[in-house]
């Protein structure tokens, strides 16, 4: 059963503006204690891709959190990040663990599927993460419920996040049963982003 406080993984907005994000960025990577970055951009265009990808980069390595991309594996490499997650864990995550190598972090989505994790984990993901959450009108709209982390938890080593339509209340109620709270959405339309996060997760401390 997972015992320690859930860590804070942050998920970037799917539109960056490199003349504002990077300061915003480093305030909440100053401000509280970051376990990963994930890079998650709309965008399927090459270079926006890499001048995002360079300036997290620099930001997350000087503070030693590992930076992630969603899905672009080729990036990887390109880039100096640290790994990818993937948006869909069906996805042949042993053959990328051949490709990567050892030290690259894999992270699969599962959405509410235990059977999905069970086989991402199999396959050799690093972690895997449940949700949405909460109520989200994304995707099918169906919830990955409490009693799926709990359960995990309880069976399985392998660390879980839980992410999707976060509010005070669900970190609350998750925190005995996940490893880390993926946010990304639930702060950056904030006016503050760095208030919204410690408002948000305020039940972790």
């Amino acid at each position: 059963m997972t015992v320690q406080t859930p860590q804070l993984y942050l998920i970037t907005p799917p539109v960056i503006d490199l003349d504002h994000f990077p300061a915003q960025l480093t305030r909440l990577c100053d401000t509280y204690e970051i376990a990963c970055l994930r890079l998650a951009l709309a965008a399927q265009d090459e270079d926006t891709i890499l001048r995002a990808g360079d300036a997290l980069r620099e930001i997350a390595h000087a503070r030693d959190i590992p930076l992630v991309i969603a899905d672009h594996v080729l990036m990887v490499a390109r880039l100096g990040l640290d790994g990818v997650h993937l948006g869909d864990a069906r996805r042949p995550v042993r053959k990328l663990r051949a490709e990567l190598g050892e030290d690259a972090i894999i992270g699969a989505f599962c959405g509410n599927s235990r059977h999905d994790g069970m086989s991402a984990g199999e396959a050799g993901a690093d972690y895997v993460s449940f949700g949405p959450v909460g109520s989200s009108q994304l995707g099918a709209g169906e919830q990955a419920p409490a009693d799926l982390f709990a359960w995990w938890s309880e069976m399985v080593s392998l660390p879980v996040v839980a992410e999707g339509a976060l509010d005070r209340d669900l970190v609350e109620a998750l925190a005995p049963v996940t490893d880390f709270f993926a946010i990304g959405g639930e702060i950056w339309s904030a006016d503050d982003p760095v208030a919204a996060l410690g408002a948000l997760t305020a039940p972790l401390r």
